[in-house]
């Protein structure tokens, strides 16, 4: 995202909100995962995270609006996050990056999810905050994406107690980039029937859907190349805060960020080969057009000749006067045609 001419200046620890839409209400969601049962609540004010600050069981407040800086102000106090991290969060279109403070470790990322009745992927920063017990994690627009994890805590709230607030992050990490991978396929798949198109009949259409196509991937490319730079920073960090029980987790997000990457040179390289083609079969198209017309010039060369004779003005051309003289014309020029035909045909020009 660009950045406006009055966030020119700022200071770092200025809690402002940057970015150019505001989701409608501030909405924040707590789980509170013990070994044997998972609350959940909505919580009002942050006032009522207090009793939670220095909490036995494992905490996850998830906050939906970021635009609101007096409460980042009071998360400030509360949960004794450092106000320039709370300043990078409130600035949605910051690069993917990590950073470790005194009492926890700081993560961003681009979270991208596919809107498969208006088929657009839209883009939200998600914004994570591991500290012991705690996780906090930040955006802009309310989202679904997160359920299969919720699902997760609510069946499995032991295992998630015991690996701890890394873990859990790991978790949200691992579907932001497991949808990286599922919106890529999607994309593979329009790549892959395009090609299969371009086979059979190409078309100027074709070249539109080239060129939207690789928009499209290039504008993929913008958040998962950063998001592999800052998982790998996070792996080879060697954080206190996250465990070394979970290290071989986060080893395993690193693949799969990986494989995202390599699905995205895989189609930038398979869209760039069928650009060729297409130029390709465009000029094969031209060539073939060029040859057809080349062969009915040269044909019509002599049969013009022919003609231009007998059209001349002299008084003494003598077949002028021959009772034939027209048929014998035709069929000497229907000769030339077709003789001229069986010789580029056995040459193979056409």
């Amino acid at each position: 995202m660009l950045k406006r001419k009055e966030d020119i200046g700022l200071s770092p620890y200025e809690l402002k909100f940057r970015g150019r839409h505001r989701s409608g209400e501030i909405r924040m969601t707590l789980f509170e995962i013990d070994f044997e049962k998972v609350n959940e609540s909505t919580i009002r004010s942050v006032e009522e995270l207090l009793p939670y600050k220095n909490s036995e069981t494992l905490i996850w407040l998830n906050i939906d609006g970021l635009h609101d800086e007096k409460l980042m102000g009071e998360l400030v106090g509360t949960l004794q996050i450092p106000a320039d991290i709370l300043s990078d969060v409130m600035e949605p279109g910051t690069r993917p990056q990590m950073e470790e403070f005194d009492k926890g470790l700081f993560v961003s990322i681009k979270m991208m999810e596919l809107n498969e009745g208006k088929n657009r992927v839209s883009v939200d920063n998600l914004s994570l905050v591991v500290m012991d017990n705690l996780l906090v994690t930040f955006q802009e627009e309310k989202s679904d994406l997160f359920n299969p994890v919720r699902e997760r805590i609510r069946k499995h709230s032991k295992r998630f107690r015991t690996l701890g607030a890394d873990y859990l992050a790991f978790a949200l990490l691992d579907v932001v980039i497991d949808n990286y991978i599922f919106i890529l396929g999607g994309l593979g798949e329009k790549i892959e029937n395009l090609e299969n198109e371009m086979i059979m009949d190409p078309g100027r259409e074709t070249l539109k859907i080239i060129n939207l196509l690789k928009r499209e991937l290039s504008n993929l490319g913008r958040y998962i190349r950063p998001a592999r730079e800052m998982i790998i920073g996070l792996v080879k960090s060697e954080s206190d805060y996250i465990a070394p029980v979970n290290g071989k987790h986060y080893k395993e997000l690193q693949d799969n960020i990986n494989q995202a990457v390599e699905l995205l040179d895989y189609y930038r390289e398979l869209l760039y080969d069928e650009l060729n083609i297409y130029h390709s079969s465009m000029s094969t198209k031209l060539s073939d057009i060029m040859a057809l017309l080349t062969i009915f010039s040269v044909i019509f060369i002599p049969l013009t000749f022919v003609v231009g004779v007998y059209g001349m003005n002299f008084d003494n051309i003598p077949e002028l006067h021959w009772r034939h003289g027209y048929f014998i014309v035709w069929g000497v020029m229907l000769l030339i045609a077709i003789g001229m035909l069986w010789y580029f045909k056995k040459r193979k020009w056409f």
